[in-house]
This record gives C-alpha cells, sequence and structure tokens, in this order.
C-alpha cells in the first residue's frame, strides 16, 4: 500500500484546487467593489473560511479509506433524503427556494451534499448488482434513487441543483455497462420535455402567428390527454406485437411512442407546477432580447461583460459591468463573466485548463483502479464537474439557459466549495488505496 503523507496526495489535482479557489476568492473580492471603489460586502472573507475548511474536509477524506463508504452507503443516502425532507418542512427560503436549514446564522443546503451520496450509493448499487439484475432492472433502480432526491430538491424549488443529479445518474450508468439505448431513452425523453414545454412559451412571448395547432394540443388539457392516450396505446400494441411477433421494428416504434407519451405527459405535469420566471428563462435562453430590461437583463449584461473583456482584459478591479452592478449575483452565478471582463480571454483560458487538468486526472487516476466502486465514484465526481462547468460558462456566455448552477470552487458558497473538496477528496483516497490489493 502507498505511504500515507501530504507528499502522497496527487499534487497534480491538489494544486489546482487551490488554484480556483484562489482565482475564486480573487474575484469575489472584486464583485464586492462598487464603481467608487468601496467595498461593499465581506463575502470574500467569509470565502477565505469556506475555502480553508474545504482543504481541510479535502485532506480528511483523503486519507478515509472510500472502501468503508461501501458498507454505510445506504445509510448515507437515506440520511440526506431525510435532510432533504427536512428542509421542506422547516428550511429557511433563500432566492425563492426553501433549500437552506440554517443554525445560528450558518447555513448550508443538503441538496448540495446529496450529489456525493447519490455518487456513493450509485456506485455501491451498481457494482454490488452487477450480475444480480439485468441490464433494465439495473437502470430502473438506479434511475429511482436519482428521481427521489431530484423530486424532493424540485419541490423546493430548484431546478439547477436537481439537474446536476441527472448526468451524475448517466454517466455512472453508461460506466455500469447499462445499455446505450435506455440511457438515450432518458436524454431522448428530456429533450422532448424541454421543446414541448417551451412551444407554448415561446408562443406566449415571442411574436409570432397565434394559435399553433401543436401550441393548442399543448395547452389544452383534454386534447393532450388524448394525443398522450393515444400515444400510450400505440406503445401498448408495439409491446403485445414485440412479445408474439419479436420482430425488431415493434421494439424501435414502441421506444420512440412511449418517449413521446412519457415527454407529453410530463409536459402535462409541468404545466401546473413550472413558475413563470422558469418558463422565461427558458425563452430568454433563446432570445434574450424578448425582455431586455427584465428577465433578459442577465444574460444579456454577462455577454456583455464577457465580450468587452478582449484577449487580455480592463485590468483586475477594471471592470465596469461588475463595478457598476449591472451584473446580477455576481458572486455566484455570473462570477466567471467578472473573471472574462477584467482578465479576458487568457485569464479564461487559466480557469478552463484548471478544471481540464482536474477532470483529465480524475479520469486518468481511475484507469489504474481495480475495483468497479471505485471507478463509478471518480466518473460521477467527473460528471458533477463537467456538468457545473458546461453550465455555468455556457450561462455566462448566453449558450445555455441560467439555472443558478455555480461555478464549482470558484463561485461564492459554503455548500458548494465543501461538496467540490469532499468529491474531490473521494478521488484523492482512490489515489491513496489504489495499490491496495
Amino acid at each position: 500500500m502507498k505511504s500515507k503523507s501530504f507528499f502522497a496526495f496527487d499534487l497534480i489535482i491538489f494544486f489546482s484546487i487551490v488554484a480556483l479557489v484562489t482565482i475564486g476568492i480573487i474575484f469575489i473580492y472584486s464583485s464586492g467593489i462598487s464603481s467608487d471603489g468601496i467595498l461593499q460586502n465581506n463575502e470574500y472573507i467569509k470565502q477565505i473560511v469556506w475555502g480553508v475548511i474545504g482543504i481541510i474536509f479535502y485532506m480528511l477524506v483523503s486519507f478515509f479509506d472510500y472502501e468503508k463508504l461501501r458498507s454505510y452507503s445506504n445509510q448515507i443516502y437515506y440520511a440526506m433524503i431525510i435532510m432533504l425532507v427536512i428542509v421542506l418542512a422547516f428550511g429557511s427560503i433563500v432566492n425563492g427556494a426553501r433549500s437552506w436549514i440554517s443554525f445560528k446564522g450558518v447555513g448550508f443546503q443538503p441538496s448540495e451534499f446529496m450529489k456525493i451520496a447519490l455518487i456513493i450509493q450509485l456506485a455501491a448499487f451498481y457494482e454490488k448488482n452487477e450480475k444480480k439484475y439485468n441490464d433494465l432492472v439495473k437502470f430502473l433502480i438506479g434511475m429511482l434513487l436519482m428521481a427521489i432526491p431530484m423530486g424532493l430538491v424540485l419541490i423546493q424549488p430548484d431546478m439547477g441543483t436537481a439537474l446536476v443529479y441527472l448526468p451524475i445518474f448517466l454517466v455512472i450508468s453508461f460506466t455500469a455497462g447499462i445499455k446505450r439505448r435506455y440511457i438515450f431513452f432518458i436524454l431522448l425523453t428530456g429533450i422532448f420535455i424541454i421543446i414541448f414545454t417551451l412551444i407554448p412559451a415561446w408562443d406566449s412571448y415571442i411574436v409570432i402567428e397565434k394559435n399553433l395547432k401543436i401550441t393548442r394540443i399543448l395547452t389544452e388539457k383534454h386534447i393532450l390527454l388524448i394525443v398522450i392516450g393515444s400515444i400510450a396505446l400505440i406503445a401498448g400494441l408495439c409491446g403485445a406485437g414485440l412479445l408474439f411477433y419479436k420482430k425488431a421494428y415493434f421494439y424501435w416504434i414502441g421506444y420512440f411512442a412511449l418517449i413521446l407519451s412519457i415527454a407529453l405527459g410530463m409536459t402535462f405535469i409541468a404545466s401546473d407546477f413550472l413558475k413563470d420566471y422558469q418558463l422565461k428563462r427558458l425563452i430568454i435562453f433563446l432570445d434574450p432580447q424578448v425582455d431586455p430590461k427584465g428577465a433578459g437583463w442577465n444574460v444579456i449584461q454577462s455577454i456583455t461583460a464577457v465580450g468587452s473583456g478582449g484577449p487580455f482584459g480592463k485590468g483586475f478591479l477594471q471592470g465596469t459591468q461588475s463595478h457598476y452592478r449591472y451584473l446580477p449575483q455576481q458572486s455566484t452565478d455570473f462570477i466567471f463573466s467578472i473573471i472574462a471582463e477584467e482578465w479576458g480571454f487568457l485569464g479564461s483560458i487559466i480557469v478552463f485548463v484548471l478544471f481540464l487538468v482536474i477532470m483529465l486526472r480524475t479520469l486518468f487516476v481511475m484507469t489504474s483502479v481495480k475495483d468497479a466502486f471505485a471507478l463509478y465514484i471518480g466518473v460521477g465526481v467527473v460528471g458533477m464537474l463537467f456538468f457545473h462547468f458546461i453550465v455555468n460558462i455556457g450561462m455566462a456566455m448566453g449558450i445555455m439557459p441560467v439555472t443558478g448552477i455555480p461555478l464549482l470552487m470558484v463561485s461564492y458558497g459554503g455548500s458548494s466549495i465543501l461538496t467540490s473538496m469532499m468529491a474531490l477528496g473521494l478521488i484523492s483516497s482512490i489515489y491513496l488505496h489504489k495499490y491496495k490489493y
């Protein structure tokens, strides 16, 4: 077994983490400076504290033998489910979502730590049941393990955090050898849900020809129910045809019919639960100019900040979008916009490279592990990091909808940074213990 000392850490990942946290603190400080050069808040001090605590957590998790988590995966998972239920009953409301538990002025988001619990639970489940169930049964059980916390977080409502659970589930399932058609089933269903939800909102907010037939189908519930029932019937008949005639075309017709019926059914449900501002976020993603002084303001100002940075930026503390307070939530959701404005393309590339180093190094470590449990944890962490990175950067550049997903290790927030450090601590633990057998 490898010796357990500081120098046995994967120093490539460790120093990349430290660099990202440092960049985050620098630009959280910048986000707090007004156009008059006056510091408006002490968020950067809090972030320093959380950064130090996060690094301590990283070290503690690194020295902890990840193998022991296999035996406690159920307890960890159910404990976090209970925490999510407690949040719904007694949690504090911040930014319209009841997602925080506060104690003596210190708050944390159980939904953030649920990401790690889900990674561990799915890793343990797929390893333990590799040969016990067929692919479909394993996939459905894994999806249920993902859907329970996802549903609880959606109720808060916190759509951004809930969405992170999906790529974690999909990448672990793919690595566990689940058939690709099952994974594509989820992806295609999700795409159609977004499209079917978006069409009526697009028709309402964009000046186009009204009363489109597809819009009527999706908005008039009695018509929608008839359509759902008809497509579900087709899926059922195809299932019977496959059972009796064993023809592949019955399978694929039923496959796509089932996708459409589920997507339309979820659209039916979503019409009662989605808030107006959530629909506007989807519309603004397609055309920010629909509401330039309202819902589109965030995206327009962020794109302006990113574009104005040029190759080398305006210089530290010289940005205008942030210091004149044009950028909302600039220390959290749009922290990258400040980096791009003040450090330009070069500074943005530094952030890109640091994230790329962490993810590639994690995947490299996974090539040398000797058990599936470690492998699934590793790809789950990479899936989480990649999704946060691509969505947050995409939000800042206007190529992704605004979902409130932070840039891990860089954006302001204690729960976010601790989750990142603990997740990467698991990778370090795998690295430290990879020669155990």
